[in-house]
Order: C-alpha cells, then sequence, then structure tokens
C-alpha cells in the first residue's frame, strides 16, 4: 500500500482515540484499525485457523480498510517521532497531522520450530543418499521414479564386473543391480493390464506348452512390454536368454526386472530365463556403451551346453552376429522371427544371396504390425518423444517428415493435427502420391532444409540427412529418427574437431558450428520414441502377441511346410491377432450367413483377406 493512501487514513484518527495494547480486553483477542474497528489480530498460535477463514465470513470489508490496512501493535508518540526511509524497513509509514512520518511496527515472521531445525540441514552426499532411498521405500503405492531407481552406489561399477545371483544361486546374467527386482515388477504388473491378447494367449496355451523344447535367443528393445512377452513365452515352455537391441532404448524401470523373472521362474519351476543388459537408466551418465552391447549379445549366444533353436531379433544384430560369429549354431536354428525393416531388409539380402540356411518370418511386415504398431503407435510417440526432450510448441513449427510409410503416415498425422507445417519427401511414387493427397507438400529435402524447424527420419534407410544438409540447417533445428536404425542420420560426419558436442540434458546434444550456429540433436540419432519415451502399451500387445504366434507357429511346423526363406506371417494369424483385442473395447463382430460366404468364395471363420493383402 502506497503512503498517501495510508496518510489519507490517517488523517481522520486522533492518537487519543487509538487505544495501547494494555487497554485491550484479554478476552478478547482482536486489535484496533484505523477507524476504531475490531479485526482478528495475527496471532502466530492461531495463523492455521485464520488462514483457512471463508471469505463470505468478512463480507463487511471494504477496499482500502480491514485486512488491507496496515495494523500497528502500538502507536508510537508524536513526540518520539522522526523521520525514517520506509524502504529501509521493508514496510509502510505513517504520516501524522504535523508532518512527521512514523515507522510502521515490523511484522515477525512466523517461524515453525520444527520447519527451521529440518530446512536449516544440509544433507551431506551420505545423507542425501540415505535419504533417496527412504523417499522410494516410503510407498508402495506412490513413488518417485528418480528416487526409486537410483542407486548411486552402485552407478561406478560397469555391472559386467559385479558378481550377482538370484534367490536360486544362480549367476549367469547381467543386470544393473538385481536388489532392485521389486520396482520392475511393479512396472511389469502396469503392463500386463494393457496387453489383454498376450495374457489371453498365455492362459489359453500354457496347458499345452507349445514351445516346450524351443531355446529362444531374443534381441529387442528392452521395456515393461517386452518383460511381459519373456514371461509369456516362458510360461508356454520356451527357454530364453535376452539381450537388449538398443542401447539407449532400455526402460529404467524395467532393467531390473529380469532379477523378478528369475527368482519367479526358479520359484515356479518354470523354464529359466537369463537376461544381459549393461544398460542404465537413459538419465544415467554410465549408459551401455557399444562394445557392452555386442557383449550382452555374444553372452546370450556363447554358452556352454545351450544350443538356441529360435531367434526372435529386431534389427538382425542377434542375427548377423550368430551368421559371422558363429555359422555352425545358425545352420541349427529351426527360425527366426524378425519385426524392423532394417532386420528384414538383411533376411532377403542373404536370401538373394542363397545364404539363408533357416526359414524366417517377416513379421514387420504383417498386417497388425503396419497398421497398428507402425502408424498408430508413431502418431501418438513422436509427440511424446519431442516435447520430453525439447518442451518444443509444435503450433506453427514447419516440420520435413523423410518418408511416409506407415511410420511417416502416423508422424505427420500427429503433426499435423497439432497446427504444423508439415513437408514430406519420398521416393516411392505410390506413397508419395498419399501423401499429397493426404493434403502434405512432397519435396526434396534441399528445398526446404534451411527453413524447417524438426527434422523426421522415418525410412529405415541410410545417409538419409548427411552433413551437407546438416551445414545448411537454421540455427535450434531439431533432428530426429523415427526409423529403427541409427544410420539415418550422418551422426559420424559430426563428430569433427571444428564441431562442439554439448550434452543439454539426457538424449539430447547440441551441436555447435564454428560461427555460433547450433542443431539440436537427440538420442544421437537412434530411435526417438524408444530412446526418450515411451510407446504406447496396448500396441505393443499386438506386436508382442504377432510375435509369440510367428514363433510357435514356425517351432511346430512340420518338415517341409517352410524353406529356407523369408515368410509373412499367415492371414489367419493376423485376424487371430486383432480378435484377441476386440473384447477389450466390448466390440462384437458380425458373423457372414452361409449364403453370403458362398457368394464370397470365403470361409465363415476366415481369413478374409488373402495373403497379399496389406
Amino acid at each position: 500500500m502506497s503512503v498517501q493512501v495510508v496518510a489519507a487514513k490517517m488523517a481522520e484518527v486522533e492518537l487519543k482515540d487509538v487505544p495501547t495494547g494494555k487497554e485491550l480486553s484479554a478476552e478478547s483477542p482482536v486489535t484496533p484499525t484505523s477507524e476504531g474497528k475490531n479485526i482478528p489480530r495475527n496471532d502466530p498460535h492461531e495463523a492455521g485457523s485464520s488462514a483457512a477463514t471463508s471469505p463470505a465470513a468478512e463480507p463487511s470489508a471494504k477496499a482500502g480498510e480491514g485486512l488491507l490496512t496496515p495494523i500497528p501493535a502500538k502507536m508510537p508518540q508524536a513526540s518520539a517521532m522522526k523521520r525514517t526511509d520506509p524502504q529501509q524497513n521493508g514496510g509502510e509509514a505513517f504520516v501524522n497531522r504535523d508532518g512527521t512520518v512514523a515507522e510502521a511496527p515490523r511484522m515477525k515472521k512466523i517461524q515453525f520450530a520444527d520447519q527451521k531445525q529440518e530446512f536449516n540441514k544440509r544433507p551431506s552426499k551420505i545423507g542425501r543418499r540415505s535419504l533417496s532411498r527412504s523417499i522410494s521405500q516410503s510407498s508402495t503405492d506412490s513413488y518417485s521414479s528418480a528416487a526409486s531407481y537410483t542407486d548411486s552406489s552402485d552407478d561406478e561399477t560397469s555391472p559386467r564386473d559385479k558378481q550377482q545371483k538370484n534367490s536360486k544361486g544362480n549367476g549367469d546374467f547381467c543386470i544393473k543391480n538385481i536388489k532392485q527386482a521389486d520396482f520392475g515388477r511393479r512396472e511389469i504388473e502396469i503392463a500386463e493390464q494393457e496387453m489383454p491378447a498376450l495374457m489371453a494367449l498365455r492362459k489359453r496355451a500354457q496347458g499345452e506348452k507349445p514351445l516346450a523344447g524351443a531355446k529362444v535367443v531374443g534381441c529387442t528393445h528392452i521395456t515393461a512390454q517386452t518383460a511381459v512377452l519373456m514371461e509369456t513365452l516362458s510360461a508356454l515352455g520356451a527357454q530364453c536368454r535376452w539381450a537388449a537391441c538398443n542401447i539407449y532404448s532400455t526402460q529404467n524401470e524395467t532393467r531390473h526386472a529380469p532379477g523378478s523373472f528369475l527368482r519367479s521362474c526358479a520359484t515356479a519351476h518354470l523354464s529359466f530365463l537369463t537376461f544381459f543388459c549393461t544398460s542404465v537408466s537413459p538419465v544415467s551418465p554410465h549408459g551401455e556403451s557399444e562394445d557392452d552391447f555386442w557383449w550382452c549379445i555374444d553372452r546370450c549366444v556363447n554358452v556352454e551346453g545351450w544350443q538356441p533353436n529360435m531367434i526372435l531379433d529386431d534389427g538382425g544384430d542377434l542375427t548377423h552376429w550368430i551368421y559371422k560369429k558363429y555359422p555352425n549354431m545358425f545352420k541349427k536354428i529351426k527360425g527366426i522371427v524378425e519385426e524392423s525393416v532394417t532386420g528384414v531388409h538383411r533376411l532377403y539380402q542373404l536370401s538373394k544371396a542363397g545364404k539363408l540356411c533357416v526359414p524366417a518370418m517377416n513379421v514387420n511386415d504383417s498386417v497388425t504390425k503396419q497398421k497398428f504398431d507402425n502408424l498408430y503407435c508413431c502418431r501418438e510417440s513422436i509427440l511424446d518423444g519431442l516435447k520430453r526432450t525439447t518442451d518444443v510448441m509444435f503450433g506453427g513449427k514447419q516440420v520435413v517428415v523423410c518418408g511416409y510409410g506407415e511410420v511417416g503416415k502416423g508422424c505427420c498425422a500427429a503433426l499435423k493435427a497439432m497446427g504444423s507445417i508439415v513437408y514430406v519427401t519420398e521416393i516411392d511414387p505410390i506413397c508419395a502420391l498419399q501423401a499429397c493427397m493426404d493434403g502434405f507438400r512432397l519435396v526434396k529435402l534441399n528445398e526446404v532444409i534451411r527453413q524447417v524447424d524438426i527434422v523426421i527420419t522415418c525410412t529405415g534407410n541410410k545417409n538419409v540427412v548427411v552433413r551437407e544438409n546438416l551445414d545448411r540447417m537454421k540455427n535450434g533445428c531439431i533432428v530426429c529418427n523415427m526409423g529403427h536404425s541409427n544410420t539415418e542420420i550422418d551422426v559420424a560426419s559430426l563428430r569433427t574437431p571444428e564441431l562442439t558436442w554439448e550434452r543439454v540434458r539426457s538424449q539430447v546434444d547440441h551441436v555447435i558450428w564454428p560461427d555460433g550456429k547450433r542443431i539440436v540433436l537427440l538420442a544421437e540419432g537412434r530411435l526417438l520414441n524408444l530412446s526418450c519415451s515411451t510407446v504406447p502399451t496396448f500396441v505393443l500387445s499386438i506386436t508382442a502377441t504377432t510375435q509369440a504366434l510367428a514363433l510357435i507357429e514356425l517351432y511346430n511346423a512340420p518338415e517341409g511346410r517352410y524353406k529356407q526363406d523369408v515368410y509373412l506371417l499367415p492371414k489367419k494369424m493376423d485376424e487371430y491377432v486383432a480378435s484377441l483385442h476386440l473384447p477389450t473395447f466390448d466390440a462384437h463382430l458380425t458373423e457372414l450367413t452361409d449364403e453370403q460366404a458362398k457368394y464370397l468364395g470365403l470361409n465363415k471363420n476366415g481369413p478374409f483377406k488373402p495373403n497379399y493383402y496389406r
């Protein structure tokens, strides 16, 4: 309140009319206002109750009166007044009739003893560590991910150097910290609720054990959803050894979960599951290196007394490693299931060269994978990944999406809905025409590279964005990859002496040119949504169920059904996967009549589409 307003009010007050604190009745805890009205005194012991007072209880308060008027506890005598600077006291000043200025009484701060003692403490390094552990253990229902999954005592030690054992004494695994398995288990239980088809498959088939005798070696993204798949395969009779396919995609919560797998499998006398992943949280500086990545894969494969007969791969790294390093083992594989564009491309190359000596199932091009995982999943996760890493506003931003396959379609739809101006680059005239019909402008990358704010690659190819493009980008341009491989952006060309790399936050690097221009590179060119965010669990349920059925099909197929080639998932299985998810939506399928089925030349129970349908 200004001095003038207070002066105007005080001019009407006679000093003799203002009672001192002694004249107030002890039974009436009130403080006089400038107009002689009584209002509740600002008593520290009653601070909690007065703060909760309803506004309706003070209808008579007028602007500039009551609580808005400075309240002196005891008015100083005029003879003792002298000029003071109100700024030095941090409060108001009272001007009397004779022109003298009186200092406003200083209000004492309310301090609670417990609070003062608590917040004046500065925990030491050991104290902070203990506090982190105590917070994480304080509740089983609500906990901070940062506190729950952080154990700084283990950060300096590589998991490769640790000797860990599960409850049954088995030490044939490598994870960050088996003691944190309970946190991973919670995430798995949450994921199970959104994976109805996989849980239904587990329930229906675990009595038959269709994968009994199968020894599955897997290399996929390690998430809670993948953990549900691993346990389902184990419940169906398979023995599994697993590694991560991406050094950045292992979820913080789930990296400890294999300890739970090992304990639960040993307790229930199920087939064993062994897990190798040195990766830690994406927010940790001690992430999995390239050397760790290949070490984990080799440990899964090269073990005495255990010969894999099935491969579940994502990207083709595991298949390539066995093919190159262990050719005799590769020849004994009964089937390969591959779910990525890059991995499928590698398989077709091997087949064309006559070097593929085992049947392989192309899950990536199955209808359920293409239409749901690639399209709907990326439509949601592209925004999630960009928001978490850059906090970018999408409205009005100019974005170029390289590739208009199913992943590109999902990314473009999401960005367009958020108000972005979206350009598309494409080599396929059919996909290019689709982009034009969907309202996007088809361009070459070099036509818009100087003006766009965000560059997203979705091709599965290599060198889509090269150094020449990177040099021409505007200051602050965001560059990221939504395709599987990390070869789409030529990151290696940026590791030169004249460029400076600055780590801003986890998975976010500023690459700075000599003139001060910088670009924002996400996940070092690796898969954005699995490196920097998460993906919808329900969509991953569709993909995981497809993978499980493909393994069952290849493992149980009679001799001669599948030759040494790459096959598409039978359409009947695609439809079965979709049907398992329909009850979630309380959806009811219409059935063909006999006459309708005969007219269309179909079986009433399907398949309803030819094998070439995509």
